[in-house]
C-alpha cells in the first residue's frame, strides 16, 4: 500500500504527466455525459424493447461498447464503431491496393493519409447505419409526437454521424494531448461504464435468497473473475524470443575488430489481440440476421437457428471456438510481415544464429510463429467462450461477459498500454516504475483496440 501510495505521489508530482491524467480524464467524462443524451424527440420511457435487444448477441457487444447509449438511443448510439469498421477496412485494402500499401510505408505522412480518409470513411460508414438504428427505432413507437416522423429522420441522421464525429475527435484528442490510446481508452470507459450495475446485480442475485447460493457463492465469483484477469494479462503479454546477433565494428588500440551485440526479436503468442473475437461474432450473426429478415421457413432452417441462437450451446461455442482459431491465424498473417522483418534485419546488419540472412530468416521466423499462434489461438478460443460457460453456472448475463470475450481483453489490453506509457513517464524521471521488478509491458498490436 505503501509503495502504491508513493507511485501516486510521483505521478502527482511530473507536471505533463499530470496534465495529460486530468486531460484524458476530462475528455472521458464529456463521453460519458454524451452518452446519456437522448435523441431530441425520443422518449426514453418506451425504449424497452430496444434494452431487451441490446441484452444479448452482437448488438449487446455493439451496446457494451458505447456504454449503454446504443440502448439508450443516444446521440452517441453508433459511439466509435463506425470508426473501428473504417480502420479495419483500411487494414484489410492494405494487402491488396498498392496505393495504401505505399501510404503505409511514408512514414508520417503516408500515416496522415491514410487517417484523413479513415475519417471519411468512417463518415461514410455512420451515414450507412443510422438508417437502419432510426428504422429499428421506429418499430417501437418512441417518439414523443408521432406526427413529426417526416421531421425527424433528418434531424436524427444528423445528430447520429455529428456524435461518430465527436468521439471520433475526442479519442483523437485524448491520443494527441492525453494519455494512453483514445479510441481504445472511449471503448474501454464504455465496458466499464456496465460493471458497477452489473456487480450489484449479479450481488442482489446471490444474496436475495432461492438458488442464489449466498454470499459465499459471490465471493468464489470474484475469485474466479480475478483468475480469468489473470489469464488474460498473462495470453497478452505472453512473447516467444528469437535470439538475434548484430555484428559490429570496433575501433582500438590493437586496430578494428568485430563486436557482437545480441537482443532478440519478441514474437506475440497472441499477435492477433481481439480482433478475432470480433470477426467471428460479426461472421455468426449475420447469417442468423438474415434468415430473421427473409422470413424463411423450414425444418432444417429452424434447428440451424435454434442452434446458432443459443448462445450457451454447444454448437454455438465449438463453431464460435473454431473460427476464432482460423481468424487468428488469418489475422497474424495481416499483421506480422515476417519477410519485412528479415529484411529489415538484414539492413541493420542482424541476423538469427545459425539461419542464413534473408530468405531463410524469414522462413524460421514464419514456422516459429506458426507453431505458437496455434496455442494462442486456442487459449484465445477457450478465453472467447468463457462467458458462455459461466453463464451455464448460473452467473448473471451481464455479469458474465467480464469473465471473457471481447470486453475481458479489451479491458486488459487497453490498461496495459496506457499503464506503460505512465511507467515510461515515471522512469524517464528517474523515478521507479510501477512494477517492483521488470518492466510494464504493453501490446505492440497496431491496432487501436
Amino acid at each position: 500500500m505503501k509503495k502504491f501510495i508513493e507511485t501516486l505521489q510521483n505521478i502527482w508530482r511530473i507536471k505533463e504527466l499530470r496534465e495529460k491524467i486530468l486531460f484524458t480524464l476530462g475528455l472521458l467524462l464529456v463521453y460519458r455525459l454524451g452518452s446519456n443524451v437522448v435523441l431530441p424527440g425520443i422518449n426514453p420511457d418506451s425504449l424497452a424493447q430496444l434494452q431487451n435487444q441490446a441484452s444479448d448477441g452482437l448488438i449487446g457487444l455493439l451496446n457494451a461498447f458505447t456504454g449503454g447509449a446504443f440502448a439508450n438511443a443516444s446521440i452517441l448510439a453508433l459511439g466509435i464503431m463506425p470508426y473501428i469498421s473504417a480502420s479495419i477496412v483500411i487494414q484489410l485494402l492494405g494487402m491488396a491496393v498498392p496505393s495504401i500499401q505505399k501510404m503505409q510505408k511514408e512514414g508520417e505522412s503516408g500515416r496522415r493519409k491514410l487517417n484523413q480518409i479513415t475519417r471519411v470513411l468512417t463518415i461514410v460508414i455512420a451515414l450507412a447505419q443510422a438508417p437502419g438504428y432510426l428504422a429499428n427505432l421506429m418499430g417501437q413507437n418512441a417518439l414523443v409526437f408521432p406526427s413529426m416522423e417526416g421531421s425527424f429522420y433528418p434531424m436524427a441522421m444528423l445528430c447520429l454521424v455529428t456524435g461518430t464525429v465527436f468521439a471520433m475527435w475526442l479519442g483523437e484528442k485524448i491520443t494527441d494531448k492525453g494519455i494512453g490510446n483514445g479510441i481504445s481508452l472511449l471503448i474501454m470507459v464504455g465496458i466499464i461504464a456496465n460493471f458497477p450495475q452489473a456487480l450489484l446485480q449479479e450481488l442482489l442475485a446471490k444474496v436475495s435468497g432461492g438458488d442464489g447460493g449466498g454470499i459465499a457463492i459471490f465471493v468464489i465469483e470474484i475469485a474466479a473473475l480475478y483468475l480469468v484477469f489473470m489469464f488474460a494479462i498473462a495470453l497478452t503479454q505472453a512473447v516467444r524470443k528469437v535470439p538475434v546477433q548484430y555484428a559490429r565494428r570496433s575501433a582500438g588500440k590493437g586496430g578494428y575488430g568485430q563486436e557482437v551485440a545480441r537482443s532478440f526479436i519478441p514474437l506475440k503468442v497472441n499477435a492477433a489481440g481481439v480482433m478475432p473475437i470480433i470477426f467471428a461474432q460479426a461472421i455468426m450473426f449475420i447469417p442468423l440476421t438474415v434468415l430473421q429478415y427473409s422470413g424463411a421457413e423450414g425444418e432444417s432452417i429452424s434447428t440451424f437457428v435454434s442452434f446458432f441462437s443459443n448462445i450457451q450451446g454447444f454448437w454455438y461455442n465449438f463453431t464460435f471456438a473454431i473460427m476464432i482459431i482460423l481468424f487468428t491465424y488469418f489475422y497474424t498473417a495481416i499483421q506480422v510481415n515476417t519477410n519485412q522483418m528479415a529484411e529489415d534485419l538484414k539492413r541493420n546488419g542482424g541476423f538469427v544464429p545459425g539461419i542464413k540472412p534473408g530468405k531463410a530468416t524469414a522462413e524460421y521466423i514464419d514456422n516459429i510463429l506458426s507453431k505458437i499462434t496455434l496455442p494462442g489461438s486456442i487459449l484465445l478460443a477457450v478465453l472467447a467462450i468463457l462467458p458462455a460457460i459461466a453463464m451455464t453456472m448460473s452467473i448473471g448475463m451481464q455479469w458474465s461477459y467480464f469473465y471473457g470475450g471481447t470486453s475481458l481483453l479489451i479491458i486488459v489490453g487497453v490498461s496495459l498500454d496506457t499503464l506503460q506509457q505512465i511507467e515510461s513517464y515515471l522512469l524517464n524521471r528517474h523515478y521507479d516504475g510501477l512494477m517492483r521488478s521488470g518492466r510494464l509491458k504493453g501490446r505492440t498490436a497496431t491496432t487501436a483496440f
